[in-house]
């Protein structure tokens, strides 16, 4: 921050969280700049529309950073959760949403577009004696992130208080300095957030590539000269004519459906048995910390503990998520394959991260999202005969070695433009985060900076606005 001037003279805000301000600023509380408004004070859950054809109801993943709402992503409720949260407030342009439970924070300005109920975990804050923008900049500002990283509560989801965040301390400079402040940052985030869009955008394009690397190494090959056929499978298209296609029923030994029993919440310790949570296959690789403790009361099935090389596929799951797969990646003896999967083995000729792969390719799942059962928008099923009537590529076993070799050298190529994607984009958020938190504290003075952009308009200098 070193290219930004500081103010002439500063005094001790007398909080923790503020430190020195100008001398010309003061300190004071969110609740007392703004009207802080809990959407769900009875945190009642409300009815969810069956038919799907409700209202939305909004959580802080609904809301683009933009302030539009995704009506795609929230859950419907019936019409009578939102009449009830019409008679106690309304959603206005400039209010600011804030999450209060879950992931904290995220602050944005809310533009609804139709009839919504707000989540309860969500808070809705009306800024009243503060410009909107400037109170915006300041929820997202390290003094914020410092109480509630303090405050927060909760051993399995962190949560805030409305008390807690009606008493966020938070600067309150004049206006004229609050609206030069907003200006400020309104230019110089937009600029930061253009360049992290370019990143994840290529992370996008990166993933994207990356699944037609592997759709078409395991539905083509690796020899682009290799004499093709007809599959005889629509949605296959033309494959490679020593390859076969075959069901997936006739190349597996065993198939079947694990346990429920009644599990503690935490995971299973060294000592004790774990029985598997659906999430462990979750992104396509094994991921054995997802388990529940099986109490030690209760006498493990054996039968159902896993073994490297089994492949396992969710069975019941999200829309996004059922049909996922990922092989068993190592020796586990108090792992236990639990109902939520199903468990595969196949002929020595069938190499399981083959299958694995194949079954993550766009063609195949949509022929999973064909066979699934269940609300677009909540769980979802998929029988046996799903998987097993599938139909399945089978190349030599010394091809697919091949194959998943090549597969394993692309992406460590993708793995390592991504991380260096996500590098850079950490680093603009973190420069986003300081340069708010500098300018909203008074760490600079910002009030000469002119918009190198003539054409922009003048901010709006209602308190509220």
């Amino acid at each position: 921050m070193a290219k930004y001037e500081k103010y002439t003279e500063y005094q001790d805000s007398g909080v923790e969280w503020l430190g020195e301000i100008p001398s010309h600023w003061q300190a004071s509380y969110v609740g007392v700049l703004s009207d802080v408004i809990d959407p769900q004070p009875d945190h009642r859950a409300p009815a969810i529309s069956e038919d799907g054809e409700g209202f939305p109801y909004i959580g802080i993943r609904d809301v683009n950073k933009d302030g539009t709402l995704n009506f795609e992503t929230a859950r419907p409720v019936e019409e009578s959760a939102v009449l009830k949260q019409e008679r106690s407030f309304t959603i206005e342009p400039h209010n600011i949403i804030f999450c209060k439970v879950g992931t904290l924070g995220l602050p944005r300005k809310i533009i609804p577009h139709g009839r919504c109920a707000l989540s309860a975990t969500l808070v809705l804050i009306k800024a009243r004696k503060i410009n909107s923008q400037f109170l915006l900049y300041a929820l997202d500002s390290d003094c914020i992130i410092s109480q509630t990283n303090f405050l927060a509560t909760g051993s399995t989801r962190a949560a805030l208080g409305i008390q807690q965040i009606r008493k966020f301390r938070i600067p309150f400079p004049p206006l004229l300095d609050q609206l030069a402040i907003a200006n400020f940052l309104d230019h110089e985030t937009a600029q930061i957030d253009t360049l992290i869009a370019k990143q994840e955008k290529l992370i996008e394009l990166l993933k994207e590539k990356r699944q037609a690397v592997i759709s078409h190494a395991v539905t083509k090959g690796l020899n682009s000269d290799v004499t093709m056929k007809d599959s005889g499978v629509e949605w296959l298209g033309q494959v490679p004519e020593h390859w076969k296609c075959i069901k997936i029923k006739h190349i597996t030994t065993t198939f079947e459906q694990g346990w429920s029993p009644q599990c503690d919440s935490r995971p299973a310790e060294s000592h004790e048995y774990g029985v598997l949570k659906v999430g462990c296959v979750n992104g396509g690789s094994f991921r054995s910390s997802e388990n529940k403790a099986l109490p030690p009361e209760l006498e493990p099935r054996l039968q159902y503990l896993i073994q490297k090389d089994d492949l396992l596929i969710s069975r019941a799951n999200t829309k996004e998520l059922v049909g996922s797969a990922s092989v068993v990646n190592g020796d586990y003896p108090n792992l236990i394959l639990c109902d939520k999967l199903y468990r595969l083995r196949f002929s020595k000729n069938v190499l399981p991260e083959m299958v694995s792969l194949y079954l993550s390719i766009g063609a195949v799942r949509k022929q999973i999202e064909l066979g699934a059962t269940g609300a677009s928008h909540s769980m979802q099923n998929i029988g046996q005969d799903t998987i097993k009537e599938l139909y399945y590529l089978l190349p030599p076993y010394e091809e697919a070695l091949n194959i998943l070799e090549s597969i394993k050298q692309s992406n460590q190529k993708f793995d390592e433009l991504t991380k260096k994607a996500e590098s850079a984009i950490q680093l603009m958020q973190e420069r986003r985060t300081a340069l708010i938190s500098s300018a909203v504290t008074g760490k600079i003075d910002v009030r000469n900076w002119q918009n190198p952009n003539h054409n922009n308009n003048e901010a709006n200098t209602e308190l509220g606005a």
